[in-house]
């Protein structure tokens, strides 16, 4: 029982570092041609955001705003695509994950 204790422990401390390793990581979504390209940290908080200023146009708004939520779900896509890489590990098989 002991033994399985210090496991538990184990896993625990692993899980933590890496969650952390996980909130350190940068992803970069970009949308077409790079022209709009976002980076968030692995804990989904935004850190940069580039736009080129060929799609600036005030006539159309709604391209711009349709290249923002493309790179914003690429970057989220691939912290998702990470997280189940590096956690799911962790949590297989427990109930709620």
């Amino acid at each position: 029982m002991q033994g399985m204790m210090k496991q538990m422990q184990k896993m625990q401390k692993d899980m933590v570092k890496a969650q952390e390793a996980l909130n350190e990581k940068q992803f970069t979504g970009a949308a077409t041609n790079d022209l709009v390209t976002v980076t968030f940290t692995g804990d989904r908080k935004m850190v940069d955001m580039s736009i080129q200023e060929a799609v600036v146009d005030p006539d159309d708004v709604e391209m711009l705003q349709d290249l923002v939520m493309l790179a914003v779900n690429d970057a989220l896509a691939q912290i998702e695509k990470e997280t189940e890489a590096t956690m799911g590990k962790y949590t297989k098989g427990l109930p709620g994950f």
